[in-house]
């Protein structure tokens, strides 16, 4: 993984291995960078306890003053320290850091890829932008790509969300929910140019934001006899879209945008 990382992205990582997810987390923390370091349970005394106690996992600027003064100086003193004495100084937060220092958190992983509640997508301009018709092309791209994930996540939408954020870096936003859930990158992008219309005041604008909420997943979705049918044409017209861009790239079809934008953030 941290070769190939380094091979397809061009910087590099540092992995940590465990039996423990805490341990695992500071093995990843040990000496960098390009490094694969182990921290078992059987290792904790030997690579982890001779450590300075503000080197443990979850433990804050704040807390180090009082864990000196009571004598903890390393992670192996706050090991060995009776947890009550922990617990009566720092209640539940000193149970925590004594079962970290001890490999005993009781982390679980979760290996099992969870459902987002939200999909955004924002992107910082290369320069400051006071057309309110320019926004609108970059909110087609950004709308285009929120819409794209949202269907491979097999979802429907119930709220939009814009945000823009001027060039001394005020952020504003504002969201609309849906009277129907949805899918389809029209029926988003209509509600997204109607929101940037609420929203912009003639500011020069640096970053420009999309996201959706309240996302259902369509196989739990129970639909009302009081749903609206669904806009076959649109959905005809993503479908499309969606396998062109899987076969070819995504890159190689897009609705009428022609700006270039320098950083995109999800």
């Amino acid at each position: 993984i941290k070769e190939r990382i380094k091979r397809e992205y061009g910087f590099t990582v540092n992995v940590g291995a465990s039996d423990d997810k805490i341990l695992a987390k500071m093995a990843s923390d040990f000496e960098k960078p390009d490094k694969i370091h182990t921290l078992f349970k059987s290792q904790i005394e030997e690579k982890l306890w001779n450590l300075p106690v503000s080197e443990m996992f979850m433990v804050g600027k704040k807390s180090i003053p009082k864990l000196n003064k009571m004598g903890i100086k390393t992670i192996g003193d706050l090991a060995k320290t009776d947890k009550t004495i922990l617990i009566k100084n720092f209640g539940k937060y000193g149970y925590m850091i004594w079962s970290y220092a001890n490999g005993e958190s009781k982390e679980e992983v979760n290996y099992q890829k969870e459902k987002p509640k939200g999909i955004g997508n924002s992107v910082t301009l290369p320069y400051d932008v006071g057309n309110i018709d320019e926004l609108e092309k970059i909110l087609i791209e950004l709308v285009e790509k929120v819409s794209y994930r949202l269907r491979k996540e097999n979802m429907y939408a119930t709220v939009v969300n814009v945000q823009l954020k001027n060039n001394n870096f005020k952020n504003i936003s504002h969201q609309k929910k849906l009277s129907i859930r949805t899918d389809t990158t029209k029926e988003i992008l209509d509600v997204a140019k109607e929101l940037l219309k609420e929203l912009y005041n003639g500011e020069l604008i640096r970053l420009i934001g999309i996201r959706v909420d309240g996302l259902v997943e369509k196989n739990e979705m129970q639909l009302s006899i009081f749903d609206m049918p669904e806009d076959t044409k649109n959905k005809k017209i993503d479908e499309t879209m969606d396998k062109l861009k899987e076969k070819f790239g995504y890159g190689i079809i897009t609705r009428a945008t022609d700006i270039k934008c320098n950083k995109m953030e999800k």
